[in-house]
């Protein structure tokens, strides 16, 4: 969720459940990649390794730094999940093992499926001077585990307003638009974008788990305030 601006959400479950609404809350921790660069890692923690299949969230900045002193992530590998990248301010370059180069701008999304294994970059180009990206890491199936690797990139996200509230579906079907990111298990992922102070209520899937997470500014789920530090 971005936002600037205080946004109020309830949620509806799209079908009747006797089971009751439950909200964890837990801290984010600060942790340090590349070349100083300090983000926000929401998961894993001891108090949630994962929310369905998402097993890694970590939130960079948003930051401004000098030119030529932006991320710098050198080579390193991964296996058995995808790496989900989803710019909201400035650019990074994806280079892998397969030989993709791909530069990935705001609202924009990058998708590695590492499958057997895969190793890649992710450097900051020389001319840029900020930085405001989350990436999240999607479990792979056990029968998709060992699947050759691929490298997807996603220029452009369907995206709907409800009062006053962009909501962009970066993966999964949200509010009846469907992205075309392509994952290997059910799951759903959307960037909420206030406009003004607003308050909203959505539906949501009760086979399904929610996890939010403030990008910028602050919320209320439910009742429960949400800030960039829980």
């Amino acid at each position: 969720m971005t936002t600037n601006h205080d946004t109020d959400i309830s949620d509806s479950q799209q079908c009747e459940s006797s089971a009751p609404q439950s909200i964890q809350e837990f801290p984010i921790r600060r942790a340090e990649i590349g070349q100083g660069t300090v983000i926000k890692r929401a998961l894993p923690s001891r108090h949630k390794r994962m929310i369905g299949a998402w097993c890694f969230l970590d939130h960079a900045g948003p930051v401004h730094f000098p030119q030529g002193d932006g991320l710098d992530v050198g080579p390193h590998p991964h296996i058995g999940l995808q790496t989900f990248t989803w710019m909201i301010e400035g650019t990074i370059m994806h280079t892998d093992s397969l030989g993709s180069k791909q530069l990935i701008r705001p609202y924009q999304v990058n998708l590695m499926t590492a499958g057997h294994g895969i190793s890649h970059t992710e450097v900051a180009p020389e001319h840029e001077t900020k930085m405001h990206a989350a990436q999240l890491w999607i479990a792979l199936p056990d029968e998709k585990r060992n699947m050759a690797p691929q490298f997807d990139h996603y220029p452009n996200l369907p995206h709907t307003e409800q009062d006053q509230i962009k909501f962009t579906v970066l993966v999964g079907e949200f509010l009846e638009k469907q992205s075309p990111v392509a994952v290997h298990t059910p799951l759903v992922g959307v960037d909420m974008t206030a406009q003004a102070d607003t308050k909203t209520r959505i539906s949501l899937n009760p086979t399904f788990e929610y996890g939010f997470l403030a990008l910028d500014g602050h919320a209320w789920i439910n009742g429960h305030e949400l800030t960039q530090d829980n």
